[in-house]
């Protein structure tokens, strides 16, 4: 059988040994998540077969059972190259919703058999027994496991237990349904595997993280290096530029972790419309990485968003990340480029990542194609107002900030979408304080319409279909006379920001006429004419008023019952796409 997404699924820090454990697994749904007291974990085999990396609810899968399950379990057998064994051996999952433990030979990789019975998770990590919690916690964030002692010689078996939980109101679950039903804008459940699993040889000391963050002003890259254990060797490090070497440095090393700058003299900076990479190598010892970076900074400028001084209107489309057959997962990596290029055919140079931590190969290919990316995570679900809920989402937010940093395509976080005034304001200051922490660079929205706390970008979100009621909305912004459009009034307060109108449009079309319930924001078109109108009106309005710095249209597809997208859910054509990349490419105000 054909490996379903055999592409390597980590493209900013890549090695050439490597093992994809996608394919058939055992499989079985724990309706009543008592396989850790019945001690699944030794079982022989399980009741179904399940292809990885698909969840068990969408067709991809094979399994196709789209009702609640609160936990379940995997099972694999697998064999480690006699090469490798002089080495170490990291298991990799990409994610798993939602808590997952894993056992290689039947030992637990974190807890302690049965750990998870005495584990709470109510915003804070209480502990197994006193012990550490060495499992992970979150449905959207990579982890890994170094597996090298548990290994035997012949074969060898891994079991995965996932548990998920999406009426948790500590259990963020973004656009997944509460009920058993779709309905409104939550859709399909995704539970347990849904990124790709592999296998991966290191050599005793090796490189774990790589944080690269490009300095344009004074042409330099600067690294911060971090190791699996101390090492006292050379660091060699080499950038290149259609594959010459235009910069190299040594660095005598003597710690776990080193910081360093790799002067870049040859510029070519990364642009949406000249998205210029370098390649980056380095050996550390036996281990050598791969890497590439882009030579962009972002800066906000007045009421612009520059990239490289530069002021470029963000065009933005919302996209959810779903598909029909995949759900979560994209049946194959060439989708995930495939949906680039449909929105930049018609004219947006970016999107907000809503509502979800996208697969990492979405932002490789953003990097690649020149495509501006909002990074987000997805709050919903999850009970803004408890004060437990910050250490909840706060931890794997910071795995994902983590993980996307190195993608020059990103340009902005989001870690909150329309969150109402029942919030507690100190959770969001907080994390947007932590994430400016890791990242003094790039802009954050605490967040994305309704209620704001702290915020470098005044975002609202507004869905009024009629465009001439639509332009006076935002003419206060350009008069100033009048009270400027929040979402909130008597919560919110506008104090000057670059201005973003994150979401809107939103107009209900379909193409399918099939009789299925779908939706769209406000009334119904009459004609498509009357779609074109709206669409060229809305846009319009947003790129002539010169205190907007950008837009997010809803959205780039159908997703199930809503039917507002640009394109059908299976990536059919809905519109003339050149008539809107006509519209959507008008030179803004703030670009003049």
């Amino acid at each position: 059988m054909n490996i379903p997404r055999p592409e390597y699924p980590r493209p900013r820090l890549v090695r050439d040994k490597w093992i994809n454990l996608n394919g058939e697994w055992q499989f079985e749904i724990d309706h009543a998540d008592t396989g850790v007291e019945r001690k699944f974990w030794e079982r022989d085999d399980f009741n179904s077969k399940i292809i990885v990396p698909f969840v068990p609810e969408s067709k991809l899968s094979g399994i196709e059972y789209v009702d609640f399950m609160p936990a379940v379990w995997y099972r694999r057998t697998f064999n480690v190259p006699e090469e490798w064994k002089d080495g170490r051996v990291i298991l990799h999952f990409g994610a798993v919703d939602y808590k997952c433990e894993v056992w290689i030979n039947g030992s637990s990789l974190g807890l302690d058999p049965g750990g998870y019975k005495n584990f709470a998770y109510d915003g804070a990590l209480r502990g197994i027994s006193g012990k550490t919690v060495g499992a992970h916690i979150g449905g959207y964030t990579p982890f890994e496991y170094d597996i090298t002692s548990k290994l035997t010689d012949g074969e060898n078996t891994v079991v995965v237990y996932a548990a998920d939980d999406t009426r948790n109101r500590l259990q963020p679950s973004g656009k997944q349904s509460d009920r058993y039903y779709n309905y409104g804008c939550l859709y399909t459940r995704c539970t347990g595997i849904w990124q790709t699993v592999w296998l991966e040889y290191v050599p005793k000391t090796y490189v774990q993280k790589l944080k690269l963050t490009p300095d344009v002003d004074n042409k330099k890259l600067d690294v911060v290096l971090s190791l699996n254990e101390r090492y006292e060797g050379t660091v060699k490090v080499k950038a290149l530029y259609d594959g010459r070497v235009v910069s190299y440095k040594e660095i005598k090393n003597a710690s776990k972790y080193s910081e360093f700058s790799l002067p870049i003299e040859e510029m070519h900076l990364w642009f949406p419309d000249s998205p210029e990479l370098y390649d980056l190598e380095i050996e550390v010892g036996e281990d050598t990485v791969k890497s590439y970076f882009g030579m962009r900074k972002v800066a906000i400028k007045g009421y612009a968003i520059e990239i490289n001084d530069t002021p470029i209107y963000q065009r933005l489309v919302l996209d959810q990340g779903y598909y029909p057959d995949g759900i979560y997962t994209a049946p194959t990596d060439e989708d995930l480029k495939r949906d680039i290029e449909l929105s930049k055919k018609v004219g947006f140079n970016g999107a907000r990542l809503h509502m979800k931590v996208f697969e990492p190969r979405l932002s490789y290919w953003a990097d690649k194609l020149g495509y501006l990316l909002w990074g987000e995570y997805p709050n919903w679900g999850l009970d803004e107002g408890d004060p437990a809920a910050m250490l909840s989402m706060l931890p794997e937010w910071l795995e994902a900030v983590e993980r996307d940093y190195n993608s020059p395509a990103i340009i902005g976080w989001c870690p909150f979408n329309e969150t109402r005034v029942s919030r507690k304001a100190q959770t969001f200051i907080t994390v947007y304080d932590v994430t400016r922490a890791i990242d003094p660079m790039r802009p954050i929205i605490d967040s994305s319409g309704y209620v704001h706390a702290k915020t470098d970008i005044y975002d609202v979100h507004n869905y009024e279909q009629d465009p001439e009621k639509f332009k006076a909305t935002f003419m206060p912004l350009i008069t100033g006379e009048g009270e400027v459009f929040v979402n909130h009034k008597g919560h919110e307060f506008y104090e000057g920001q670059p201005y973003f109108v994150s979401e809107f449009g939103g107009t209900h079309w379909d193409i399918d006429a099939d009789g299925t319930v779908g939706w769209g924001y406000g009334k119904a078109p009459e004609d498509i004419e009357e779609v074109y109108r709206r669409f060229e009106g809305l846009v319009t309005a947003l790129l002539e008023n010169p205190k907007m710095c950008a837009f997010c249209y809803t959205q780039l597809t159908d997703v199930m019952q809503e039917k507002n997208g640009i394109y059908s859910f299976d990536r059919r054509e809905k519109f003339d796409a050149e008539r809107l990349y006509k519209i959507m490419t008008q030179k803004a105000a703030i670009e003049k």
